[in-house]
């Protein structure tokens, strides 16, 4: 059965923040996933949030690991779990070059390798476990818990595409979550890749989380130009544009959910069966078209 999310806009005041999420809660969401870009840190934003709204499942989408050494991730990703309750999904990823190497001034290089052995220490430090770690690009040493004593793991989910990162999160991590990564290629490609691999390593079935813009729409031309505008820059990053080829995408309206309500629960149900086991709504175009995306998920949510 797939689960139905939304996600949580961080950016403005972090009063404003909870209120969003106190009215998605109202509306009957259980799930909010927030993403980790320039706005406010994401982590402290659901600390807070959490402990306002203590049934919510709250979840980051995704933060990147360069800027943060595993042990303070491990550290903080903790301590928010404590807050919270234990409702905290720590999704991370590795962005991208762009960002990373312009931005930050961090080597990109071996990215692959870099998220391996990150993975290596954070996944046994959010469990509470001792590490060491002597990677090529990551070196960690714990001498006992980082963060609270007794606080269960977090689900940890890798944001993945390619087949070697699909392999990492199925048999280092939780699952993975996407992005911009159409239903044709999470049902050929991502699915059975990271099954795979989970199996292989003995894990249970993984959690496969996928987001895409919505809108339903009695104008799916206009919605067409304007969610291709909204989200332009998906197009460019190597990772997405890797995906919507794959996908036989053209642009990302063509990955994203559009048309009537009825057209888009059938989409729905047709990423459900993709083996998608979480989906995380993001409303896009005019306001009627996003209210009527977040009408479209409740109606889902309600008949399964």
């Amino acid at each position: 059965m797939m689960r139905i999310a939304i996600g949580l806009d961080t950016d403005g005041p972090i009063e404003k923040t909870i209120e969003r999420a106190r009215r998605l809660r109202e509306r009957g969401f259980t799930s909010l996933w927030s993403s980790q870009i320039f706005g406010p840190d994401t982590l402290t934003v659901l600390a807070v949030v959490g402990r306002e709204l203590r049934d919510l499942d709250l979840g980051t989408a995704v933060v990147p690991i360069q800027p943060r050494h595993p042990s303070m991730l491990a550290a903080q990703a903790r301590t928010v779990q404590d807050a919270i309750g234990g409702h905290l999904t720590l999704g991370v990823g590795l962005s991208h070059q762009v960002i990373v190497e312009g931005m930050w001034g961090i080597s990109f290089e071996r990215p692959g390798t870099y998220m391996h052995e990150y993975l290596n220490a954070l996944a046994p430090m959010l469990r509470g476990e001792k590490v060491n770690v002597q990677g090529e690009r990551v070196k960690a040493v714990t001498i006992g818990p980082i963060g609270p004593k007794d606080v269960a793991a977090p689900s940890l989910l890798v944001a993945a595409l390619g087949p070697k990162m699909l392999e990492m999160a199925g048999a280092l991590a939780d699952g993975t979550l996407l992005w911009m990564t159409g239903q044709k290629t999470i049902a050929s490609h991502i699915a059975p890749t990271i099954r795979a691999a989970a199996a292989r390593a003995g894990r249970k079935e993984p959690r496969v989380v996928c987001s895409l813009p919505m809108a339903v729409t009695s104008d799916p031309e206009g919605a067409r130009e304007r969610l291709n505008t909204e989200y332009a820059i998906y197009a460019t990053l190597p990772s997405y544009a890797a995906m919507l080829k794959r996908e036989g995408a053209s642009a990302p309206a063509d990955a994203s959910l559009i048309g009537s309500k009825e057209q888009v629960l059938e989409q729905l149900h047709e990423l459900a069966q993709a083996g998608v086991t979480e989906f995380s709504g993001a409303p896009s175009g005019t306001s009627e078209e996003r209210e009527g995306a977040i009408e479209a998920l409740l109606t889902y949510q309600s008949h399964h």
